[in-house]
């Protein structure tokens, strides 16, 4: 078979997982926690994996590397310094593999990682075509360099100074016609200027990407911790999943669709404090749910908002979600390695009304009530975007409290002083407001629509920072 390079995108993610094949033989670049994709593609192909290779120990997903493995006998690469807890190949620095008529070689480019590997393709012609640049290089952006101090014992200084070492001795030598394949897109944690395409050029990321751009290392380290925001909860837990191993996919779908009862699902929550995680989309939720559930709907970046405010992966949780997408989400959650699903509620909050048990609502009105109601210097309004929205625009005197830091500033709020919150369009300030309410906040009105709506409002806007009411 002639060689063919495909990039397996999950937008939810912001995450590019890679499948080449050459002759009779495939390899898969940082694949995703459920293997069936990946099997499908090698049996329509005809071919043989001979080769898993990871960039390094992913923060933000549990990787399939082990039960791709185990279903297909193919080897398991990590880069130089990799210590994972299981049967591996570490590769040497530019150390070749062969698949097919075509070679991959491992460049080792710490920084992000002490064990981050690019992976150079060289085609049947023996040209250098493409790189898998994992979390060295993005598009628009570079790693970040602060995620490996504890293991590394270096300072994300440190680190930031290895990653310009790494991209100047063994990136920008590169041809400028070398394909660029990242492995994550705009929407990810693990950068903060990435572009929204997901494929590039070397030559052109030489000329517009601001980290290869810096006139010397100093001002590299610089740019490149500049503005980071603290990683999310969950990282960690995702690291130690990758090295160490994890239950298999199928054993954890198994588990998890387990239907529950209304009753089984009370004494289910009573029993192990279980997490009560309703998945519908914030126009159904408002208007009844389950007392204490949070919401954080499947329709829209789900497992990251998951991964950073429930943070610990061993949390036990219990599903309401539209009959039907119970699988789905039970996949999107194991996919930042939350694996400790309890059950679903059968047939859905519709179950739970049928019962004729207890419901909460969120007060929610429209951006014209809003406006109607909004006064000037008298009115609290909380947005929830994050700092970088709030302050190309926002409500003239609102207050900026990013839902990524509520954990943090949800004691700040006073219980007795009425609030507006929203978000940009509805999806943000209604976990938040579910958030609150399961915690006993309850005297503020969630906004319909959010900062889109608002602005085609009379209500008064600003977006000069220094009027910001930033609060941390």
């Amino acid at each position: 078979m002639t060689m063919k390079v495909e990039q397996i995108y999950t937008g939810c993610l912001a995450q590019g997982a890679y499948y080449v094949v050459s002759e009779n033989e495939a390899l898969i670049i940082d694949p995703l926690r459920e293997t069936a994709p990946y099997i499908e593609r090698l049996k329509a192909d005809g071919v043989q994996l001979k080769y898993i290779f990871e960039t390094h120990f992913h923060a933000d997903f549990v990787s399939g590397h082990l039960d791709l493995s185990a279903q297909t006998g193919a080897a398991i690469v990590y880069g130089p310094t990799a210590k994972p807890e299981f049967d591996a190949i570490i590769a040497q620095d530019e150390q070749v593999f062969q698949i097919g008529k075509i070679q991959i070689k491992a460049l080792h480019t710490p920084g992000h990682t002490m064990e981050s590997t690019t992976y150079l393709l060289i085609n049947e012609a023996g040209k250098e075509e493409a790189i898998f640049s994992g979390d060295t290089l993005f598009l628009g952006d570079v790693g970040r360099p602060d995620l490996a101090q504890k293991a590394a014992d270096m300072t994300q200084e440190q680190l930031a100074g290895l990653l310009y070492e790494s991209l100047m001795t063994k990136i920008m030598p590169l041809a400028d016609d070398i394909t660029v394949y990242p492995a994550h897109g705009a929407g990810s944690a693990c950068g903060k200027n990435m572009m929204k395409e997901t494929v590039d050029t070397l030559g052109n990321q030489k000329k517009m990407n601001y980290a290869l751009n810096q006139p010397n290392k100093e001002a590299f380290i610089a740019a490149v911790t500049d503005g980071l925001l603290p990683p999310p909860a969950y990282f960690g837990f995702n690291v130690a999943m990758n090295k160490k191993g994890y239950d298999s996919f199928s054993a954890v779908k198994a588990r998890a669709l387990t239907p529950l009862t209304p009753a089984a699902l009370e004494t289910l929550v009573e029993s192990t404090g279980a997490l009560i995680l309703d998945t519908r989309t914030p126009a159904e939720f408002h208007k009844g749910f389950i007392p204490q559930a949070i919401n954080i709907g499947i329709k829209g970046d789900f497992a990251p908002w998951v991964g950073a405010l429930i943070g610990d992966v061993k949390q036990q949780i219990v599903l309401i979600a539209e009959p039907g997408s119970e699988e789905e989400v039970i996949t999107r959650l194991s996919r930042v390695g939350f694996d400790q699903v309890l059950g679903y509620l059968e047939g859905g909050f519709e179950a739970w009304k049928t019962a004729g048990l207890e419901i909460d609502q969120i007060d929610r009105i429209s951006t014209e009530a809003f406006a109607a109601r909004f006064e000037l210097g008298k009115s609290m309004v909380i947005d929830v975007r994050k700092e970088s929205e709030y302050e190309a625009e926002h409500v003239e005197d609102a207050y900026s409290k990013p839902l990524a830091y509520i954990n943090d500033w949800t004691k700040d709020i006073q219980p007795d002083q009425h609030f507006f919150m929203h978000c940009a369009g509805g999806y943000r300030s209604m976990i938040a407001a579910s958030i609150l309410q399961a915690r006993g906040y309850r005297n503020f009105t969630e906004v319909d629509g959010g900062f889109n709506a608002i602005a085609k409002t009379e209500v008064p806007r600003t977006n000069f920072i220094c009027q910001s009411k930033i609060l941390k």
